[in-house]
């Protein structure tokens, strides 16, 4: 087996680049003016790619290490976080999208560190599309007013965006309720449903048995036990009878 890989790598090196751009993004997109949010775009997009790239290298390469599992997460909602709350702060994004949005994603990730003894949720298909989408559509807010972007666009890709996170929300505490269960209530419910099974097998197989042995068309009640008659004489002993005391009768004569 190879060496677990050190906390020292480039993985985790860009996932530390990751969390320092987030306070560079933050002074730029408050700063304003058209190049300041050029550079606040320029900060959040190099940092998204980081999150790309470090989990790129660190499944290739083998660099998984406990910093990662745990700085990783940390970075990507402390870089969305910071987005959505700044952009409600200047009045560009209502505050209830930004709450939903960050309940979300604060409760998924305390839901992974609670059940991680238990196995990791897996990111699925729908995790990554609600990555992209949040990352698109916070690009779009993000973007100087100059470039005449349509408030509609911004609109239904953040709409987009707030549905699909709030969806794989409840997808990962299904999966993360059916992962809490212990092996101890498995084989309870395994049990439970075997001794139903047997159960109502006996009790089809006894009402069978009594089935046959009571039912009136038995083989018991068609040819009941026929006591033996004692056995009549026949005819021929009926006549030797009768004979024998007429010979006697003419040999006395003669």
């Amino acid at each position: 087996m190879p060496p677990p890989a050190g906390i020292v790598n480039i993985a985790n090196l860009l996932t530390v680049v990751r969390i320092f751009l987030v306070p560079v993004f933050v002074l730029c997109l408050v700063h304003g003016g058209t190049g300041w949010r050029l550079g606040a775009l320029a900060a959040f997009g190099g940092a998204s790619f980081t999150d790309f790239l470090d989990g790129q290298l660190a499944r290739k390469r083998g660099l998984v290490t406990d910093f990662g599992k745990i700085a990783d997460p940390i970075a990507d909602k402390a870089l969305t976080g910071a987005a959505l709350i700044t952009l409600s702060v200047l009045g560009e994004l209502p505050w209830w999208v930004t709450g939903l949005i960050l309940a979300r994603e604060l409760g998924i990730t305390a839901l992974r560190f609670a059940v991680i003894r238990r196995g990791v949720i897996a990111a699925s298909q729908g995790g990554k599309l609600k990555t992209l989408l949040q990352i698109v559509a916070i690009c779009l807010y993000v973007l100087p007013p100059s470039f005449g972007l349509p408030a509609v666009v911004k609109e239904v890709v953040m709409g987009a965006a707030l549905v699909v996170t709030l969806v794989t929300g409840a997808d990962y505490v299904v999966r993360a309720a059916r992962m809490s269960k212990t092996p101890r209530d498995k084989q309870e419910v395994g049990s439970q449903g075997s001794q139903g099974s047997q159960g109502s097998q006996g009790s089809q197989g006894s009402q069978g048995s009594q089935g046959s042995q009571g039912s009136p068309g038995s083989p018991r009640d068609d040819h009941p036990p026929v006591s033996q008659m004692p056995a009549q004489a026949g005819p021929d002993r009926k006549n030797r009878d009768r004979i024998r005391p007429a010979l006697r009768k003419l040999k006395l004569r003669g």
